[in-house]
């Protein structure tokens, strides 16, 4: 399938699913994302969930890395650009839903994308070799490509990989890994 249609098929997919459903899901990858060798790393960004569109609750991989005393780095988008600015998530951030109902950092202190060692990615689908379907407007691809080579890319799925994602260009960065709630894919 191509972008555009596994756009439509997993926004539907994941519309059908109830929160309890979602809750218990993103509970499975949490715990799944307990056993990477992952943890030695100090800054890692956290994509924080738009709940109308039923996305992987991270939360409890927010609490994880609190617990254990982690720099998280949260993004603000900006949709003249298609660009993500990210910043230190602290006691005192003050986060608000935008009009697209992605929780952002009003403001903070700027983290430099070359610093951050772990991403966990949003995604809507996932193929065999680590290409990802997102919402399509690049923010991520713009992102992961300014990040060190060696920046650790993981999806979140609640579903399986798909065999191929047709139409995929040389500005689409891949994952390196994606974990769903029944399996870790390594690429």
């Amino acid at each position: 399938m191509n972008k555009k249609e596994l756009r439509i098929k997993y926004k539907k997919l994941r519309l059908d699913l109830n929160y309890d459903e979602i809750e218990d899901l993103s509970i499975e990858i949490a715990n799944r994302l307990l056993e990477l060798p992952i943890w030695e790393k100090s800054y890692y960004h956290l994509f924080l969930p738009i709940q109308k569109q039923k996305e992987v609750n991270t939360e409890l991989i927010l609490n994880v890395l609190l617990g254990k005393d982690k720099n998280v780095i949260v993004s603000k988008s900006n949709f003249e650009d298609a660009t993500l600015s990210h910043f230190l998530l602290t006691d005192t951030t003050v986060l608000k839903v935008n009009d697209w109902g992605i929780p952002e950092p009003i403001d903070g202190i700027p983290v430099p994308e070359e610093k951050i060692e772990v991403v966990f990615v949003p995604l809507l689908a996932f193929d065999q070799k680590g290409n990802r379907v997102g919402y399509g407007k690049g923010f991520y691809d713009r992102f992961l490509a300014n990040c060190d080579p060696n920046t650790i890319k993981i999806g979140l799925s609640l579903f399986s990989e798909e065999k191929e994602i047709l139409g995929v260009t040389p500005t689409d960065i891949r994952l390196n890994l994606c974990v769903t709630p029944l399996k870790t894919y390594y690429f």
